[in-house]
């Protein structure tokens, strides 16, 4: 009896030419535009390999369509690059957790060859920590934060006039009078603020000492639908006004007027405003601006804008592995924010 002849070895499966995009998902687009300057704005995102990093792309189109301001990051857990082609300049933004007591944090700036390091630690309670930072490679002596439930308070060494000076900065708050008052004290400047808030009203007083530089805000909401929120200036006079009307979720109306620019608008929201679309495998957002600007001089004159911006998303999910809060920064924004005041 003769044996049955093996079968033929299989062929390996087909190569997919967008493998790689398989990879790929929640991709964002946003493109903005603006009548009175005529530039356009895009935004592109995507989050890659199963949510562990995110690439962000951003430019403008001037009024020649030329692409100017271009900005590319790339975001993870551990790992932040920023790049800014015309600047030739890119930041490195590196965290590292020892358990959950310790955390560590560091930041680079290529072209400045300049950067900070700084450490974290939480006590038994999370609520309370130390953060200890310090800008490299310019010694000086390190700015201490500590945080507890209520607020937090740093200390910090600066050169004025080739002066060093210990400055303190801080903000506590709490409840007060059937609200929340909060007290900030910044650049030798304390700013007091009040909110209460209810189901229907919202009262929001606020005042800057020494300057007493004071101004109030208050919201009402007449309907689930309808919702109208003002502020004023006590020390310049200046005010505004917004109405807001809701016909579904999906649909909204904004009107107001900003009398410091004298401006008055127009928008309506096609889409919802501040969600994500996490259920939906792809949704758009719309928003429709009307900008009527008035300036009186010898002559009244009017000049009106449109701005119109534009969001196509595909599904999306918060993933706990990304880093929320350096998306949406470019280079040159992060170098300001991390240049140690020791050579500011």
């Amino acid at each position: 009896m003769e044996p049955e002849p093996e079968p033929p070895p299989s062929s390996p499966p087909p190569t997919k030419p967008y493998q790689f995009l398989s990879s790929v998902s929640s991709l964002r687009v946003t493109s903005e535009f603006d009548s009175d300057s005529r530039v356009f704005f895009h935004k592109l995102s995507c989050k890659l390999f199963d949510n562990l990093a995110k690439l962000k792309l951003s430019f403008i189109n001037n009024a020649k369509r030329e692409i100017t301001e271009p900005q590319l990051a790339l975001s993870s857990k551990y790992l932040s690059i920023y790049y800014d082609p015309e600047e030739q300049n890119a930041i490195f933004q590196g965290y590292y957790n020892v358990g959950p007591t310790w955390h560590f944090k560091a930041a680079i700036d290529v072209k400045a060859q300049q950067g900070e390091l700084a450490a974290i630690a939480k006590l038994a309670d999370p609520s309370y920590a130390v953060e200890v930072s310090s800008p490299v490679p310019n010694v000086s002596l390190p700015k201490a934060t500590f945080r507890f439930p209520i607020g937090e308070f740093s200390l910090e060494e600066r050169e004025e006039d080739d002066i060093p000076r210990l400055l303190i900065n801080g903000i506590v708050k709490g409840p007060i009078l059937y609200g929340v008052g909060a007290a900030r004290y910044m650049d030798e400047e304390l700013k007091l603020r009040y909110s209460y808030k209810d189901g229907t009203m919202s009262f929001i007083p606020s005042i800057s000492l020494p300057t007493n530089r004071a101004s109030f805000a208050f919201k009402r909401r007449f309907s689930p639908s309808d919702k109208l929120s003002y502020w004023y200036n006590l020390d310049s006079n200046y005010w505004s006004v917004v109405y807001k009307h809701t016909y579904d979720k999906d649909l909204k109306f904004k009107a107001g007027y900003d009398s410091e620019v004298r401006l008055c608008w127009a928008s309506l929201w096609v889409g919802d405003e501040n969600g994500k679309a996490k259920t939906a495998p792809m949704k758009m957002k719309i928003q429709f601006m009307l900008q009527i600007s008035v300036s009186i001089s010898d002559k009244q004159c009017l000049n009106s804008g449109l701005y119109l911006s534009l969001s196509t998303l595909s599904q999306e999910s918060d993933s706990g592995s990304l880093n929320q809060d350096h998306f949406g920064k470019s280079c040159r924004t992060l170098r300001k924010q991390m240049t140690p005041s020791s050579y500011r």
